[in-house]
């Protein structure tokens, strides 16, 4: 076991509320705020004490938008820190979808859940839980959520909500967070200082970090809609190169298609840790005044593959717009680059884009000026009550989104976890 920084009060809090005589008798904990500020570890932690100390023999939940999140975020630190800890056996099930806690005498189960969509509710019916731990509630949607609290209804049971926060107007902050007290849930907010292990260094970085609405949320831990351009902090000086670099060791490309709307295109090179955006197809059938076929499109973006051959190389892999079948079909049929569809949750996408072009991982070639000009005009919803940009000047946009989750989370889609076995 690592050692551990001692926790804040508010962590501490978080912990240990089910113990303490002003708050033992709620029925559950919300924790919202900044990201990185403990609440997380804190609580799973508090989660497995009070549910040990609790109970025996019964079966208890533990849910993230996906297993593989839910895994990486909750478990792996948990076990990570009960393998230190003598008074606990962990056996994790990984086949099974659940691992067991031993402690004295006592046994208790714990399923791991993702709710990834509306279908995610289905996977969690039927079972009767004592307790439930949701991991960035505010992800997943409001069928699976509210299926999962319908589960526990063993006697004493109890839930642990924690999530950053969203549209002011989301669905978990109207039904819980505001109404807290009529639920009897106890409420933590918590910033980046609550958490001690953060150096005033690193906290300054997320503070440099974000900007915008993705600022007031991952690093004040505010509640609040977005607005204006989605990408305020691009830079032409900073986020752009006017010479590429003089080799690559990979490139792929990614597709956002359309018929009536834009198909837009781009070539990705990787050099060193950065990808750069070499090159682009984007093809406006509105301002040209007529249509290319599936066929038309996939000569567009294959005479874009060739610029990779100047390197010495072709172009492994096309992720692209999954909503785009009979395309990719077309460049399957064809058989000569690999295709895969795009992940397209939009808002995660969005804030990984930031990321990237934040961190340096990504940079745009200047002859891109598509892309560019999509840039300076990419706008949110302002009209909207939940988080969505505008249907307009995205298509360059998309891709690049598409690009960044397919590629710059591939060591995600690798994760796994080893079993703790005392």
């Amino acid at each position: 076991m690592k050692k551990l920084t001692p926790f804040s009060k508010k962590q501490l809090k978080a912990m240990l509320w089910w113990s303490m005589k002003k708050s033992c008798d709620f029925d559950a904990i919300i924790a919202d705020g900044a990201v990185r500020s403990g609440k997380t570890f804190s609580m799973s932690l508090g989660f497995i004490f009070w549910s040990m100390k609790s109970f025996d023999k019964m079966s208890f939940a533990i849910c993230s938008k996906t297993i593989k999140s839910a895994r990486r975020n909750v478990v792996k630190p948990l076990f990570d820190f009960l393998v230190g800890l003598e008074v606990f056996t962990v056996r994790d099930y990984l086949s099974k979808g659940y691992f067991e806690i031993t402690m004295g005498k006592k046994i208790n189960r714990y399923y791991i859940f993702g709710g990834r969509d509306e279908s995610s509710a289905s996977l969690i019916q039927g079972i009767t839980l004592s307790g439930l731990f949701l991991d960035e509630t505010a992800l997943m949607p409001r069928s699976f959520v509210e299926q999962a609290i319908a589960r526990c209804s063993v006697t004493g049971s109890k839930l642990w909500f924690n999530c950053n926060p969203d549209n002011p107007y989301h669905w978990f902050k109207e039904e819980w967070i505001d109404k807290a007290t009529e639920k009897n849930c106890l409420y933590l907010h918590f910033e980046l200082s609550d958490n001690p292990s953060l150096s005033p260094k690193i906290i300054k970085r997320y503070h440099t970090l974000y900007s915008g609405a993705f600022y007031q949320r991952f690093v004040l831990g505010k509640w609040c809609g977005v607005e204006g351009l989605v990408y305020p902090f691009f830079n032409k000086d900073i986020h752009c190169v006017g010479e590429l670099p003089l080799s690559f060791s990979r490139f792929v490309m990614s597709v956002d298609y359309g018929t009536v709307n834009p198909t837009s295109a781009g070539l990705w090179g990787k050099n060193d840790k950065v990808w750069y955006r070499v090159g682009e197809y984007y093809f406006d059938s509105k301002k040209e005044g007529f249509q290319r076929t599936d066929e038309e499109h996939y000569k567009g973006i294959l005479k874009l593959s060739q610029m990779a051959s100047e390197y010495g190389l072709k172009v492994d892999t096309i992720v692209c717009d999954p909503s785009a079948a009979s395309f990719i079909e077309c460049i399957r049929r064809h058989g000569e680059i690999k295709v895969l569809p795009a992940k397209n949750d939009v808002i995660s996408g969005i804030r990984k884009v930031s990321d990237a072009l934040n961190q340096g991982k990504i940079k745009i070639y200047k002859g891109c000026r598509d892309a560019l000009r999509e840039f300076s005009l990419y706008a949110w919803d302002e009209k909207s009550k939940s988080d969505s940009p505008i249907k307009e000047n995205d298509h360059s946009m998309d891709d690049i989104r598409y690009f960044v989750t397919r590629f710059l989370d591939e060591n995600d889609d690798n994760f796994c976890v080893l079993s703790v076995l005392r």
